[in-house]
């Protein structure tokens, strides 16, 4: 078995385990085994890095096998530089995740933890796979485990957000699968994305094609205006939800962005490039705003997630490489900071059950350690330099005056709005006197919750003063992709 296959079927093994272990009396055995189970799933990934060939952008460490026959399906994976460090963020986050439920799930153990190996598995899957059906199947089985961890260990309105992300996120990709297979009557009866890459299409066709994948990205990223299902999923969602959802889920619309709509229809994504700049922007400027008014931590943190993703998609349509490459390295930062953002509002959470920012004031005074990994990941959404989410941002505005002055201004305009928002609710929550009881006989940050977020911090702190081995190893990638998009394929 390859190195991919076992990134993604070991963590699904290890769940489908606790699955079967059961009841509640089983509990800390049960997280234990998932312990182990995601760091047995993380270790498998560093030799993706490790061995990762950075002067090439052909996919590596490829697998090849028939899987349906009769339909020339293939059970083919591969990563290149775009999608390598998407699979071992995965794995990292899942150990967090793992870390962050030890104590605060008490019901159901073993299917929260269970839920969370598989779905690790499918979003590995999701980053790996080479054929169009293979990924529709993965990119449509996450849905299933985040239903679950939403609609049961959620908030009151549970129900209704689960139905809500559910809903959203299967109509945008039923036309997505409406496309693939399209593409694959197209190219002779093939499910190969890397021929797909080099079919001739017409301009109309194109344009439909872009359009019916833009529908099952855009939702996923989510892109303004189809984000709405985002803070009502984040709000009701228990911590490790919030945190997942964050850091990977919302990653995959802006893959499929660089592995379908770029490469497969590059006329199209061209033509329209103006349209999702826009649109981009407006998720940049505006919902920075909405930000700044929330009152519900979790709110904000989720708005400021849909801005930040803007900054992706912007970066990924200006077609120069350093914009690009900082769209990508936004991603992986993102993941980092959004991640240790809800891990936080989680730590408050189990100790007051609020998430309302009226409820705090005055935290540094009695929880002065957790204050201290709050503030440095506070500065990170601000897009502090020095830390993860300045760099990927800084290169996404230096590739947008390149191409554009004004829009490399407007989206310069984030770094204001981040630090707004962000500065808001830490004046808010952390600063100044104890504001009531609540705060008053909070206890700091236990040994379990020190070490996930010293994992996160380390990550944050290590991306923004030596991002060098994320950049090389897209580089070659990136440059090879933007080559392709720049040749017509009109046939």
């Amino acid at each position: 078995m390859g190195l991919l296959s076992l990134a993604i079927w070991l963590p699904i093994a290890f769940g489908l385990v606790l699955l079967v272990l059961g009841r509640d009396e089983h509990a800390n055995p049960v997280r234990w085994i998932a312990l182990v189970g995601a760091i047995a799933s993380f270790l498998v990934t560093l030799p993706l890095i490790s061995g990762f060939d950075t002067t090439t952008a052909s996919m590596q460490f490829a697998e090849n096998l028939s899987w349906i026959e009769r339909f020339n399906v293939r059970y083919a994976l591969g990563v290149d530089g775009i999608s390598v460090w998407f699979v071992l963020l995965t794995a990292f986050i899942t150990i967090i995740v793992v870390i962050s439920a030890w104590e605060v799930i008490t019901t159901r153990v073993n299917q929260y933890m269970g839920a969370f190996l598989i779905l690790s598995g499918l979003m590995v899957g999701v980053f790996s796979a080479l054929d169009g059906l293979l990924f529709y199947v993965f990119f449509e089985a996450t849905l299933i485990p985040m239903y679950i961890i939403i609609g049961i260990w959620g908030g009151p309105n549970r129900v209704y957000a689960a139905f809500k992300f559910f809903l959203y996120t299967l109509l945008g990709s039923l036309l997505m699968l409406i496309a693939l297979i399209y593409l694959y009557s197209k190219s002779g009866g093939s499910f190969d994305i890397l021929a797909w890459h080099n079919l001739p299409l017409g301009a109309t066709a194109q344009t439909l094609l872009f359009f019916a994948f833009f529908a099952a990205f855009a939702v996923k990223v989510p892109m303004w205006p189809v984000h709405t299902w985002l803070p009502d999923a984040h709000v009701e969602a228990p911590t490790g939800g919030s945190v997942v959802l964050a850091a990977i889920m919302l990653k995959l619309g802006a893959y499929g962005f660089l592995r379908f709509s770029l490469p497969i229809v590059p006329d199209a994504a061209h033509e329209w490039a103006g349209f999702i700049i826009a649109i981009s922007l407006i998720a940049v400027l505006y919902i920075g705003f909405v930000a700044l008014v929330q009152g519900d931590m979790k709110k904000l943190v989720a708005y400021s997630s849909i801005a930040h993703m803007g900054f992706v998609t912007l970066g990924f349509f200006v077609f120069n490489e350093l914009a690009m490459a900082g769209g990508i390295v936004q991603m992986i930062s993102h993941g980092f900071v959004s991640g240790a953002m809800f891990l936080c509002i989680g730590v408050l959470y189990d100790r007051v059950h609020s998430r309302e920012i009226s409820a705090y004031g005055g935290v540094t005074n009695t929880m002065p350690k957790f204050a201290a990994f709050a503030m440095l990941f506070a500065m990170a959404n601000c897009g502090l330099p020095g830390t993860a989410g300045f760099v990927g941002e800084w290169m996404v505005i230096l590739g947008a005056v390149k191409f554009n002055f004004w829009i490399g201004m407007l989206a310069a305009s984030t770094l204001i709005l981040g630090a707004a928002y962000t500065l808001w609710m830490v004046k808010r929550v952390y600063f100044g006197a104890v504001a009531n009881d609540d705060v008053r006989t909070l206890s700091d940050i236990n040994a379990r919750e020190f070490l996930m977020l010293s994992l996160l911090a380390a990550a944050v702190l290590w991306m923004g003063i030596y991002p060098k081995p994320f950049t090389d190893v897209m580089q070659v990638s990136v440059a090879e992709l933007l080559k392709h998009v720049a040749v017509s394929k009109l046939n």
